[in-house]
């Protein structure tokens, strides 16, 4: 009687060696992105960071952990897997930005179907770019292969960082002022969010092929929808150092008004102008192209602002000229006033957009 073969994790849909082979070339990448507090290199089971002392005085810890969504289906249909790892950064230190905090280091998870060391490489060289782009360190991660429960092709990736802040310096809602104004940073599209709305609109409804050139955008459906997200962690580090900031709201998964009602205080409201800004044409094809009602949109997308900076009024002038120089576009969003009613929203938007 024959035997059968005896069973392995490779035959079973687990590669080893190709994981090593993939650790091996995300080295230098991590190499890369990195910091003085960095102890050791990436390989071993945790990484190791030195809180320096005397550097802080009374340092918190800011810690946030987030992901990409279903931008990465855009990534997978064009094969091209370099820039969603910018995306992953921007979601995390941009979280831990605006409590004031700098960001440190950060580790990633990237879940597979099948090991390929290539494609993972592209994913990680995505991630370091970002992490120089935030100035915080690559501190390692997790490469798991999922054989049965994603397709070879298939991934996912989602990242933790960690940030310090002094204790005195911790931005929030309780600096909030009635009088302060809101400036609008800009984004660089859509960013990370609304992808399943997006794709919907534009891929299911519209037909539209990820090749296709569109005019509004001076290239293809695809390079559009895969353009990076802006990272504002050294930008509003800046701002923070050179003027009086009362708080950041990051704008992701829920719009404009909805994120920075998180950062607004009870009793006071934020008053935004429609007409201070012309969202980008990739926003008024999916509503046009969708028929996306307008409060669809902005409880969905970030409609061209991608984080805002509530500011004293008397360094509105400074706070601009920070950002110009760094060169972010911004604008003076609105301001902050007392609510007529303490239990209402903490964020309105009023106005038109102008031709959208």
């Amino acid at each position: 009687m024959s035997e059968s073969p005896s069973a392995t994790y490779a035959a079973a849909g687990v590669d080893i060696d190709a994981g090593d082979h993939a650790v091996e070339l995300l080295k230098p990448h991590a190499a890369r992105a990195t910091r003085p507090e960095v102890v050791g290199g990436v390989g071993g089971f945790a990484g190791l960071f030195s809180l320096k002392p005397g550097r802080w005085k009374e340092p918190l810890l800011a810690s946030s952990t987030d992901g990409v969504g279903t931008k990465i289906a855009v990534a997978q249909a064009l094969d091209k897997h370099d820039t969603v790892g910018i995306d992953l950064v921007a979601m995390v230190v941009d979280d831990l930005v605006v409590t004031g905090a700098e960001p440190l280091f950060l580790q990633d998870y990237i879940a597979v179907g099948k090991v390929i060391p290539e494609k993972v490489e592209a994913i990680v060289s995505g991630i370091a770019e970002g992490c120089v782009q935030a100035g915080c360190a690559l501190l390692g991660g997790e490469t798991a292969e999922h054989p049965g429960m994603m397709g070879e092709h298939d991934y996912d990736i989602s990242a933790t960082g960690v940030g310090v802040v002094e204790a005195s310096g911790v931005l929030g809602p309780d600096l909030v002022r009635p009088g302060d104004v809101v400036i609008a940073l800009g984004s660089t599209g859509l960013h990370s969010n609304g992808f399943s709305l997006a794709r919907h609109v534009l891929l299911d409804i519209a037909r539209m092929p990820l090749g296709g050139h569109v005019e509004e955008f001076g290239r293809t459906l695809g390079e559009e929808l895969l353009e990076p997200t802006r990272i504002y962690a050294k930008d509003c580090l800046a701002l923070a150092a050179e003027a009086d900031v009362r708080t950041f709201a990051h704008i992701t998964g829920g719009g404009l008004a909805a994120n920075l009602e998180r950062v607004m205080p009870r009793g006071l409201v934020a008053q935004l102008d429609r007409g201070a800004w012309t969202p980008a044409p990739v926003f008024a094809l999916i509503a046009h192209r969708g028929k996306v009602e307008r409060v669809e949109m902005e409880r969905t997308f970030n409609m061209g602002v991608g984080m805002v900076a509530v500011v004293s009024p008397e360094d509105v002038d400074r706070s601009l000229a920070v950002l110009t120089a760094r060169h972010v576009p911004a604008w003076v969003l609105g301001d902050v006033r007392p609510a007529d009613d303490p239990d209402g929203p903490r964020a309105q938007l009023t106005g038109d957009h102008p031709r959208f």
